[in-house]
């Protein structure tokens, strides 16, 4: 058999990933202040992109009215008025700064509060001692009796129990604070915690010789006490949310806006653009710089308007398949998938993903990330379908109207949900309570 030679036409597509593509895409996937940290990079890497000065009349009237709309407005946008706003916004005191202070109150001698500073350092975030006293006592070159002493007055300053160990000796230091301490609790404290995390009253009343009651008080006490003490000061920097659309109620219609204020308005520099209009000759190298800076502008402005329109284009689709929510809370969510909202606006589920992940909206019921409206659910009796969300919603208030001193247990929930019509398993309404941080019956059962 010969080997045969020929040529054809064969048409195929092909999706080429271009530089322009590229960029609307890594737009259309940035939360706002994501977006915020690019747009300011551009504009210091593209010198015909500039951020559009505008006057908010509003803020300035309110400034006119407080200045009598006379005299120099410098005290109230800059200078002095500035630097006063920013002082108004204060870091928080960390846990260490708020007990070196307390600690320089007490009548210590020099090496006394060396010691206890060099303690307050090795707090962790929750206010527990990370070293032994040997090790402590190893790196000043102290005796260990010098660091005991110097733990005692940390261990007295605010918020009570920080400075211990372990949980035990944090729980007994705010014991020590109240009155009426039934004696039985310290023995509970030191072996019995895990036997009370997991609902075993009965068990470890037995092991006390107490009554269940009593145990059930003593487990209420350990409630009202902190295991953390430390981490009111917690030094972790807070997460800023900036709703990426509104949502708003007229009348019996819902209004989605796009928050513009989180976006600066950009526009290309009249100095560059007047360059190349003109006609004046440039130098070949200089013109195609301009050019080449001009079409990168102008395509961050498209893909920053796209951004806006498939943001607006993928809420509105949500807020009008998930109608239930808006109107009767979580109990009224429906299952979402990305392709039932892709199909709905003409776009890919990929792009629905990049659309919604980051993205929050501000609704009348809350601020949400878009992704909170996407999720499974179970059928129910009429054929429909009820969301995940809606479920829990449904076991969370259960729970929360059970007799506590018979819990519900997973297997007479799923006989309450299906007898409201939804067709559930057991072990779907325990996984659906543990994803609620919710205990189970046993952990939950209250001895009077």
């Amino acid at each position: 058999m010969g080997l045969g030679y020929g040529l054809w036409q064969e048409q195929t597509q092909k999706l080429v990933m271009t530089p322009e593509l590229r960029q609307a895409i890594t737009v259309l996937q940035f939360s706002s202040l994501e977006l915020l940290d690019y747009l300011e990079s551009e504009t210091q890497h593209n010198p015909v992109l500039e951020v559009e000065r505008t006057i908010d009349w509003t803020e300035l009237a309110k400034e006119l009215n407080k200045t009598g709309g006379t005299g120099s407005m410098s005290s109230s946008f800059g200078g002095q008025g500035l630097d006063e706003a920013q002082d108004g916004i204060r870091q928080g005191v960390t846990l260490h700064e708020h007990l070196e202070k307390q600690l320089r109150l007490l009548p210590l001698n020099a090496e006394a509060l060396r010691i206890g500073q060099y303690l307050i350092g090795n707090l962790d975030s929750n206010g527990y001692l990370t070293l032994s006293a040997e090790d402590c006592a190893e790196a000043l070159g102290v005796a260990k009796e010098r660091v005991t002493q110097a733990l005692q007055h940390v261990q007295s300053l605010e918020p009570t129990g920080v400075g211990a160990r372990e949980l035990g000796e944090c729980l007994r230091l705010q014991l020590a604070e109240k009155a009426d301490v039934p004696p039985a609790i310290y023995p509970l404290i030191d072996h019995y915690l895990e036997e009370v995390a997991q609902g075993r009253i009965t068990r470890v009343a037995g092991e006390l010789k107490v009554a269940p009651a009593d145990v059930q008080r003593m487990v209420d006490l350990l409630k009202t006490l902190d295991p953390k003490p430390g981490r009111m000061y917690s030094t972790e920097s807070p997460s800023y949310i900036i709703p990426d659309v509104t949502v708003e109620r007229v009348g019996r219609d819902y209004v989605v806006i796009v928050n513009e204020k989180s976006t600066p308005r950009l526009r290309i520099n009249d100095f560059y653009r007047n360059m190349l209009a003109s006609g004046d000759e440039l130098h070949k190298e200089t013109k195609d710089y301009i050019s080449g800076k001009l079409s990168g502008a102008l395509w961050l402005l498209k893909s920053i308007e796209q951004r806006r329109q498939t943001i607006f284009n993928v809420t509105s689709a949500i807020v009008e398949l998930q109608r239930g929510f808006f109107e009767e809370g979580v109990r009224g969510m429906k299952p979402l998938t990305l392709r039932q909202v892709a199909e709905k606006v003409g776009l890919h589920e990929s792009t629905i993903s990049r659309a919604t992940t980051g993205k929050f909206a501000q609704t009348p019921r809350g601020v949400f990330e878009l992704k909170y409206f996407f999720g499974s659910g179970v059928q129910n009796a009429s054929g429909d379908s009820t969301s995940a969300e809606s479920i829990k919603s449904q076991i969370k208030q259960l729970v929360a109207a059970e007799n506590p001193n018979k819990p519900l247990s997973d297997q007479k929930l799923a006989q309450l949900l299906q007898e409201q019509g939804i067709e559930i398993a057991r072990r779907t309404v325990a996984k659906y309570r543990e994803e609620e941080n919710i205990p189970s019956s046993s952990q939950r059962k209250r001895y009077e």
